[in-house]
């Protein structure tokens, strides 16, 4: 049985996770990490990363930004893989991460879903296909309105996925251009507003025809599947860093 330490077991990821743990034979809970301590876990909760002494095989990581360099602080230090969900890093942080996975195994992901994954190999070979006949690429996603960063990790996930020869440009706002769209970008779009768990549309939109390639997460238990899967693949696991492509073959 895989043991996870839960980094940001008190927001609304962690206890989706802790709930799915309880029912999944294969991991445990063994700790929490947040400082937000007033919601009730059945294993111990702490309010800072360096005072916990549990012995973990894996960390989970739903937390932010702001609390991931000090959990790549931990992580080295007691040499544990990481399942890294937090979105928003800086490209500091992001190099940070990328020295880390030589010293230690890290799954990074912006996107636990099988089928966000799934959607990045199609829309890599329709970029191929549809680049050579001109189509244009937009990316428009949607989430709640209490999400705090934009565009989305996974929206850029999936440019990134279109964009491995690096010959795209992101426009994530028009408002201060004059101009034809030039051929060359990407344009990102985001939606924030009531309590939509998550939608992605890949618009390929080209003479005469458009088409979309769309993901829509109806609940965040989907996520949660996800990253205990996560959790048991990388434990025991080389060091180095690895995505969900890897977890769903």
């Amino acid at each position: 049985m895989t043991k996870i330490l839960m980094h940001g077991c008190n927001g609304r990821m962690g206890r989706i996770i802790t709930e799915n743990a309880g029912n999944d034979p294969e991991v445990t809970i063994v700790c929490g990490v947040d400082k937000f301590t007033g919601v009730e876990q059945k294993y111990p909760v702490y309010d800072d990363i360096k005072k916990c002494d549990v012995e973990a095989d894996v960390i989970v990581d739903f937390s932010n930004a702001l609390a991931v360099d000090g959990l790549l602080d931990y992580a080295l230090s007691h040499k544990l893989p990481v399942v890294l969900c937090s979105t928003g890093l800086s490209q500091e942080q992001l190099d940070r991460v990328a020295a880390a996975s030589e010293e230690i195994p890290i799954l990074r992901s912006a996107n636990m879903s099988l089928g966000i994954n799934l959607i990045m190999k199609l829309i890599k070979e329709a970029e191929e296909v549809l680049s050579k006949a001109g189509f244009d690429i937009e990316i428009v996603e949607r989430h709640h309105n209490k999400k705090l960063d934009a565009p989305s990790g996974t929206a850029l996930a999936l440019a990134d996925a279109m964009n491995e020869e690096k010959k795209y440009e992101y426009i994530f706002d028009r408002s201060t251009r004059r101009a034809e769209r030039d051929s060359k970008e990407i344009g990102i779009s985001a939606v924030r507003g009531g309590t939509i768990v998550g939608d992605h549309d890949v618009i390929f939109a080209g003479t005469d025809e458009v088409i979309t390639i769309s993901h829509t997460a109806y609940s965040r238990a989907l996520f949660a599947k996800g990253a205990l899967a996560a959790a048991v693949f990388l434990s025991g696991r080389e060091k180095g860093m690895y995505d969900m492509s890897a977890v769903v073959g």
